[in-house]
């Protein structure tokens, strides 16, 4: 039975309902007459059908046996409705976990994450180490030229040896008195640039009267036109020498002059006393000709 008697009389149902007397349910059965009587509706259709029912809920309900009977019927539908609750609940909580598991199971471990990570980082940093080799190798062997001090063509300080493993035929020795205008490097690329392209100019600044220069031309032809002509102004003429002969142009050995010997054979102190001597000796020549 649907039917809650208790509600039909308009009172509270449940445990609350198996506590009320007799006389609350009368007086509450005869409220409720009153208002569903049907003298008292008389346009409603089912105003004689609401009364019965009334009726016999309190039929039921002043019957002790009748009213134990549907309280008991009450209590184990609360029982079966409880347990239907607990088993949503558990099977609410169950679909809950197992989802939560589900997520956790497919998920990325935070620990492999960073360890992907890390490996994808070192594959393309072996790939970008391996390009940038790739692109030296393609260059060629890494040139032996110092680095270029300077830029543009003006070059003061340097410490570029002479020494080192550049092609020394291609390179000159230049050297002048510091007597009225000197020698700058955009000057002196300027006027050794008509025997062939200038790759470098190192002025090297020293405390004594005497300025001097390593140029670097592009070839040795270049290197040795610039040794056969007179550069520089008449009155502070350059002496210009090859930091070392050039090999194709070497006179062989049963033909080479005394004079040749001897300048090979210069160094040190020696070397720089020739030199001196050489300027001095344009400088005259400078002289004479402005007379």
């Amino acid at each position: 039975m649907d039917v809650d008697h208790y509600a039909v009389l308009g009172l509270p149902s449940g445990e609350e309902g198996s506590k009320l007397s007799e006389k609350e349910i009368s007086k509450a059965y005869r409220a409720k007459a009153l208002e569903l009587h049907p003298d008292k509706r008389p346009d409603d259709p089912n105003a004689h059908a609401n009364f019965q029912i009334l009726k016999s809920s309190y039929e039921i309900l002043k019957d002790e046996k009748a009213r134990k009977l549907f309280d008991d019927l009450l209590r184990v539908k609360r029982e079966q409705h409880r347990r239907q609750s607990e088993r949503d609940s558990k099977r609410q909580k169950m679909m809950t976990d197992l989802e939560a598991r589900e997520r956790s199971a497919f998920a990325p471990d935070p620990a492999a994450k960073e360890l992907a990570e890390e490996e994808k980082i070192a594959k393309k940093l072996k790939e970008e180490i391996a390009r940038i080799r790739a692109m030296h190798a393609k260059k060629g062997a890494p040139t032996t030229f110092p680095p270029k001090k300077e830029t543009g063509g003006v070059g003061k300080n340097s410490d570029v040896d002479p020494g080192s493993t550049m092609d020394k035929e291609r390179m000159l020795k230049v050297s002048w008195e510091k007597i009225g205008e000197d020698y700058t490097a955009e000057k002196l690329r300027e006027m050794f640039s008509k025997f062939g392209e200038v790759e470098d100019v190192v002025i090297r600044h020293n405390k004594k009267k005497k300025g001097s220069a390593v140029i670097v031309m592009s070839s040795k032809d270049a290197a040795v036109a610039s040794t056969r002509s007179v550069l520089g102004d008449l009155s502070n003429p350059l002496l210009v020498l090859p930091l070392q002969p050039v090999s194709s142009v070497e006179m062989p050995a049963a033909e080479k002059s005394p004079e040749h010997n001897r300048l090979n054979n210069l160094v040190g102190a020696g070397y720089q006393a020739f030199e001196d001597s050489i300027l001095k000796k344009l400088q005259k020549a400078g002289e004479k000709q402005k007379q």
